[in-house]
């Protein structure tokens, strides 16, 4: 296989960023100047995480699926662990197209004025928990007074849905004068907390869920799916630079096809998917997960190519009224391109996306 991977880092990414404001170029136009100016494309840059979210990524990377439909190309992956790390490779040029979380997709779009990225398919669905710690004293949403949570990253999908949900059941967070606090702390220390008893309970990505709950005496108060209708909620996405997508839609065509027939291809063999996923994962990070943890958590995650749209425009409105998103509501009406997925999904005989 003719693919390579690489690592990016966000802080040299965002000197590029810098660099081409400081001469007057937007990120757009500086973008589409590096596109152009490449008569033919040998290689398509992929970003994406080693998370079981982005399975679809994953497992089409290990199976070939991609580079045989993209037979004349060259794969180069990127790994990120965050979502602005992402984002800033996108703007910057350095990747086309990137398995991503939502809030950092809508985060793009409104930086770059929604000009510089689309969603143009979904990746997975569901596949968070709110967790609190068996002796923590919360049995319901009653018993949050004055208790400490934790959220992966300011800002990002899982401290928005947290904060949105303190909120709705009449709680004031305590930046704000409230009883509740909300702290950001990485995944892995969550656990540490939890068993320190630092912490009362997290909003937390799976496999992140399943690991407190079977490592640190958590329990689960909210499986996310229960807030969402028919239990969807978009936790990937697959976001293309705007860009390179007017430039060659055909390769996106292609990357779309490999995606869907991948996404069906778990959702067949789900087991020999798991395997794909956690051996991948042990190999691009050093440590795989434990199997009963893993299959826990895939219990609650759905690999799909719906992007869940409605989902996303929640997220986003809560966002806003959390003063994530700035002092005018976005309009993210124009954030989806999705003419291409559903141009495949027809030769596929397979329901279209509205």
């Amino acid at each position: 296989m003719r693919s390579s991977v690489k690592l990016l880092l966000s802080a040299g990414i965002l000197i590029a960023v810098l660099a081409s404001a400081l001469v007057g170029g937007s990120v757009e136009s500086n973008v589409a100047q590096k596109v152009k100016s490449s008569n033919d494309i040998t290689t398509i840059r992929v970003g994406h995480f080693p998370n079981i979210n982005h399975a679809a990524a994953i497992v089409g990377l290990a199976r070939g699926t991609f580079k045989e439909a993209l037979s004349d190309l060259e794969i180069e992956t990127t790994l990120f662990n965050a979502g602005p790390s992402a984002i800033e490779a996108l703007f910057a040029g350095q990747i086309d197209i990137t398995y991503i979380g939502p809030n950092p997709s809508i985060n793009g779009y409104i930086k770059s004025y929604g000009k510089a990225v689309k969603i143009i398919a979904g990746a997975a669905s569901g596949g968070a928990v709110f967790v609190v710690r068996d002796n923590a004293g919360i049995d319901s949403a009653s018993d949050f007074h004055g208790k400490r949570f934790a959220s992966p990253q300011l800002g990002n999908t899982q401290d928005v849905a947290l904060r949105a949900y303190i909120k709705s059941k009449g709680y004031e967070l305590a930046e704000k004068g409230g009883t509740v606090r909300v702290q950001p702390v990485a995944n892995p220390d969550i656990l540490t907390l939890f068993l320190k008893k630092e912490l009362d309970g997290a909003w937390v990505p799976e496999p992140w869920g399943a690991r407190v709950v079977k490592e640190a005496g958590g329990k689960i108060l909210v499986d996310e799916r229960e807030l969402w209708p028919n239990g969807e909620f978009v936790t990937a996405n697959v976001l293309v630079r705007t860009d390179f997508l007017k430039e060659h839609p055909d390769i996106v065509e292609k990357w779309l096809k490999a995606h869907v027939e991948t996404i069906l291809w778990i959702n067949a063999n789900k087991e020999e998917a798991s395997k794909i996923v956690n051996g991948e994962i042990k190999r691009l990070t050093g440590q795989g997960i434990n199997e009963e943890i893993l299959q826990e958590a895939l219990s609650r995650m759905k690999i799909t190519y719906d992007p869940v749209k409605q989902s996303l425009i929640k997220s986003a409105d809560d966002a806003f009224k959390l003063g994530y998103l700035g002092d005018k509501k976005p309009d993210l009406s124009n954030i989806y391109d999705l003419s291409i997925l559903n141009k495949v999904l027809r030769e596929k005989r397979l329901s279209i996306i509205g």
